[in-house]
């Protein structure tokens, strides 16, 4: 049982101390999709979503570093849709487009059509909160001892 709750706790802090991205996937579907007169989480028989359906393309949004795993899911999109399929790599620094070059010929291969996009030059107008070292690590003794609380019924 305490096993149980150090891994819990580990789960919860771990993923605190993730980076995030500026702009969720969401951010990019909902600009691109809007453009391209597509359907945004158009649900599948299988219960998956493919990120943007437009008439002719069943669309894979995806983080440049999880390039593999669009090429998967643009091809089992298109599979179920019978649109053909494409993916729009999203791009958040210069360094990400080695992942572009990764995916383009296998692109070219496999009939997916291939884009990408950018963050945005000026960001969005929303507080950016920065925290000091000994800040994060007030607020993750906060969750821990929350945690603790919780699981202590156990």
């Amino acid at each position: 049982m305490f096993l149980i709750r150090i891994a819990l706790i580990l789960l919860f802090t771990c993923q605190i101390a993730q980076a995030k991205h500026l702009y969720n996937e969401k951010y990019y579907q909902n600009i691109w999709c809007e453009k391209q007169n597509g359907i945004t989480e158009f649900k599948l028989i299988d219960d998956t979503r493919v990120d943007c359906l437009t008439k002719a393309h069943a669309v894979e949004f995806d983080f440049a570093p999880k390039w593999a795993e669009a090429i998967g899911q643009s091809l089992h999109y298109a599979r179920l849709t019978g649109k053909n399929p494409a993916i729009v790599l999203i791009i958040e620094k210069n360094s990400d487009f080695k992942y572009y070059n990764k995916i383009k010929p296998l692109c070219e291969q496999y009939q997916i059509s291939l884009s990408y996009m950018q963050q945005p030059q000026e960001p969005l107008k929303k507080k950016v909160e920065y925290y000091e070292a000994n800040d994060i690590i007030e607020i993750i003794i906060k969750l821990i001892k929350q945690l603790l609380a919780l699981f202590a019924d156990f």
